[in-house]
């Protein structure tokens, strides 16, 4: 019914996704007033909404917390809820990570699939649905810049502004979401400072600074070495043996003749999937382990850590090795801080939608209750998403895919988490295709024109049905 109408806007489309890509709406932490996540992520804002004025939609900024783009009449509101900011650009892009570049028919650049091309599908799908039909009820875009980190966009929207009665998020997959695991972000904790006059101290940590829901491809150390009493030549050698011996991929640089720098390299991905990337951050651990460990220095958080975590994590060493219809638990170590003379490791638990929460927690707080310096916390935590596959929104949004695209495929789960599950009815729908690799998170992240359209076109449809 949209299609030609969608089609006719393809170039515009385009453009709007590569402007809305180059603004570097990475979080950052603001106290100025109306940007509390910082000045780029204010103007991903204000450029979405002037383009939705632009386009005959009415709009609102909420605070500079978050904002809406709406059409329609009625009592009931349609939610479609999107987020702008977007996770750190990583390294090693083969295009700049803000250029929108356009390559064999792809738009590059941090956001394009999460969330900032699914967004411009979704207001043109908009934009087709109010210039050649009528609905009874008002269609919203909700639009947060706080999704990656802590949801406290999608929060102040909640305590400040009308709620949805049913909707839909565009930050998944294809045909369509029934479930999201729950995710905690946990932190293993420990006091250095009783271990600062050892032969071997850890004086810096740098890990680009690596969001806790991507799969680090970076992070260095910093050593002081006494070398009174260690020759730094010798150590050199042992963590060489220590790296071949675990085919790392982690560079050793000597700085003078008492501190030496090792780097480590991954592969970023999407922690909802670690096992798509390699985990820099575990790899250098491990290291950092076996180099204390040979000089009988004990530094129990690593030492923990090689037991229980290591790089493959899959919860077996813990006893916490569970697995349902939504998948299997997963763990990614996302940051690595030593700050105020404390060793921090942060870590991304994604958890089957069957587990209760509170085992996992129980299962780390037993575990480390005998290592006298490590504790362990939990301060955020996202509860899972399940709705039944027979569920009215669920097959009305499944069977609006499979008509499109000629298919017959069933709803799915994930480990991701999208703001579907901030709200009541509200599942996840597109726009990663079936089939396709998941690009978010990645490096050279990008989203081909093809899709961004066909998610369009599919978007427009349910929009319609969902409001008629």
């Amino acid at each position: 019914m949209f299609d030609k109408y969608i089609d006719n806007k393809k170039d515009e489309m385009i453009k709007q996704t590569q402007e809305l890509i180059k603004i570097p709406s990475v979080h950052e932490d603001s106290n100025i007033p109306n940007k509390p996540f910082g000045e780029n992520a204010a103007k991903a804002l204000e450029y979405i909404l002037s383009l939705g004025e632009s386009l005959g939609f009415r709009t609102k900024n909420v605070d500079g917390y978050c904002g809406y783009i709406e059409f329609g009449e009625g009592d009931e509101l349609v939610g479609i809820i999107g987020h702008l900011d977007v996770v750190p650009e990583g390294e090693n892009w083969s295009v700049p990570p803000f250029s929108g570049k356009i390559i064999d028919n792809k738009i590059f650049g941090r956001g394009a699939i999460d969330d900032k091309g699914p967004v411009i599908s979704t207001l043109y799908a908009m934009k087709a649905v109010m210039d050649t039909t009528k609905i009874s009820k008002r269609v919203r875009l909700i639009l947060g810049l706080n999704e990656e980190k802590d949801w406290k966009c999608i929060n102040y929207y909640k305590e400040h502004e009308e709620i949805p009665s049913i909707g839909f998020s565009p930050d998944a997959d294809f045909p369509c979401i029934y479930a999201e695991k729950s995710i905690i972000s946990s932190y293993l904790k420990m006091d250095y400072s009783s271990l600062l006059n050892e032969d071997i101290i850890i004086t810096e940590i740098d890990c680009n600074n690596n969001a806790l829901n991507v799969v680090p491809k970076f992070c260095s150390v910093t050593l002081k070495i006494n070398h009174d009493n260690i020759n730094i030549d010798n150590l050199i050698s042992k963590i060489k043996y220590f790296i071949d011996l675990n085919n790392y991929e982690i560079d050793i640089y000597k700085i003078d003749y008492e501190e030496i720098k090792l780097t480590s390299y991954g592969i970023q991905a999407h922690a909802a999937h670690p096992d798509l990337g390699k985990n820099a951050i575990s790899q250098l651990i491990v290291i950092l382990n076996n180099i204390f460990n040979s000089y009988n220095i004990s530094i129990e958080i690593f030492e923990f850590f090689e037991k229980y975590i290591n790089t493959q994590y899959n919860g077996e060493n813990l006893n916490i090795n569970y697995k349902d219809e939504s998948g299997a638990l997963t763990l990614n170590v996302g940051k690595f801080t030593l700050e105020d003379s404390f060793l921090k490791i942060g870590m991304n638990i994604r958890i089957p939608i069957n587990t209760p929460v509170v085992e996992i927690g129980n299962a780390f707080i037993k575990n480390t209750s005998s290592y006298i310096n490590v504790d362990f916390d939990t301060p955020h935590y996202l509860p899972a998403l399940y709705i039944p596959k027979d569920n009215k929104l669920i097959k009305t949004l499944c069977n609006i895919f499979n008509k499109k695209t000629n298919s017959s495929l069933e709803p799915i789960a994930i480990g991701g988490a999208t703001y579907a599950r901030a709200f009541e009815n509200c599942v996840s729908f597109g726009a990663n295709l079936p089939g396709q690799k998941d690009m978010c998170h990645q490096t050279d992240e990008f989203i081909s024109i093809d899709n961004l359209i066909l998610a369009s076109k599919i978007y427009a449809e349910a929009i319609y049905e969902l409001s008629k």
